[in-house]
């Protein structure tokens, strides 16, 4: 493969998978700021957006060999890139890259591959839960509180929600172990364990563990020693079903190709339009700090949210220089910006002082 990015300062902003169920989000909020390119594996598909947003499309199907050669100011992946073409090629041409849909595993691999290349221009790996929005989030609450000793997470997924086929790509990782920091050692543990129930905004949600990427960075680059990410559903009967298919081992037995549609059709039953809510919890020397996110345009706009300001990041345009090297959401130089840039998009934040005992680690389910 010859892919060939080239960086051109006045190109436009390319977005790999840029018709696609969060691309189109992205799309549209990125559209008013600069020109774009829209590329996919069926350009038909993507021409209603492409006439909405003024957008040029492009064929660049990721499983096809054949060459891509563009010249553009930045670069967004919003489709998984299993063999890190795109990754690759940005860094060749000396790009700015955004990424949003790698797990953590990918994300490692993406992270050693930018470092041993020495990219010119800089990388951000923003794969932690909704485009990174929770790692901005966990910033902010940190730097109100002067660190970040333990980062809780919790995820309520809307079943009506929209979504892509990708977006439930987790599923395939329930049967797999995972390395997390506790109390600053590095432990392993097991997904859909260590149940909760958590108050996300007005739902008591039943939540449990989830293997993603913030659980990694977080204690790299915001010191915490500990951080637990946790996922629940808006139908009860969902997350029993999970959890029962776990205790039988279902994700174990059950995994490979063949019984991938096995299990993401567990969740994946995409709907008209649901709620996406989010709960971070941040504590620092005994003093925590509570904020949940709800954004009623739901987790495809959030996602795309988190990829917007990571490309305004990597373009130097929030109000500070463009990183250097590889870098992770939350290493932002204005964490007290991440309310006004969420509510700019429509995305509701309220934060509050927790009460010890209505912490979201409290109760076991």
């Amino acid at each position: 493969m010859n892919d060939e990015l080239s960086f051109d300062a006045d190109g436009p902003v390319l977005l790999v998978g840029g018709y696609g169920t969060v691309g189109a989000e992205l799309a549209r909020m990125a559209a008013p700021s600069w020109p774009l390119v829209l590329t996919g594996r069926t350009v038909r598909r993507g021409q209603q957006l492409a006439d909405e947003t003024g957008a040029e499309l492009r064929t660049w199907d990721l499983a096809d060999p054949a060459p891509f050669r563009a010249r553009v100011s930045a670069v967004v992946s919003v489709v998984n890139d299993p063999d890190d073409r795109v990754l690759r090629a940005a860094i060749g041409g000396g790009v700015p890259f955004v990424d949003v849909t790698r797990w953590t595993t990918r994300m490692q691999r993406a992270a050693t591959i930018a470092a041993l290349a020495g990219p010119t221009a800089p990388v951000l790996l923003s794969s932690a839960w909704m485009g990174g929005v929770t790692s901005l989030v966990a910033a902010f609450l940190g730097d109100r509180l002067g660190g970040a000793d333990t980062v809780d997470v919790a995820i309520r997924w809307d079943l009506a929600d929209r979504a892509g086929a990708d977006s439930v790509e987790f599923m395939d990782r329930l049967g797999l172990d995972y390395e997390v920091v506790r109390d600053g050692q590095r432990r392993t543990v097991m997904p859909l364990s260590d149940v909760r129930r958590v108050r996300i905004g007005e739902s008591l949600t039943r939540v449990a563990r989830i293997d993603t990427p913030e659980q990694f960075t977080l204690p790299l680059t915001l010191a915490a020693r500990t951080a637990t990410t946790r996922i629940g559903f808006s139908s009860p009967a969902s997350t029993t079903a999970l959890l029962a298919a776990k205790r039988l081992g279902f994700f174990r037995w059950g995994r490979g190709e063949r019984f991938t549609g096995a299990r993401r059709g567990l969740l994946y039953a995409p709907g008209e339009g649901g709620t996406a809510q989010l709960r971070i919890d941040v504590t620092h020397e005994g003093d925590t700090l509570s904020a949940t996110v709800t954004d009623q345009a739901g987790q495809a706009h959030l996602t795309a949210l988190g990829a917007l300001m990571g490309l305004r990041r990597v373009r130097g345009e929030d109000g500070a220089p463009a990183p250097s090297g590889v870098v992770f959401p939350e290493q932002l130089p204005s964490p007290q910006s991440v309310p006004s840039d969420l509510a700019a998009q429509g995305v509701d934040l309220v934060v509050r002082r927790a009460v010890r005992d209505e912490q979201a680690e409290g109760r076991a389910a």
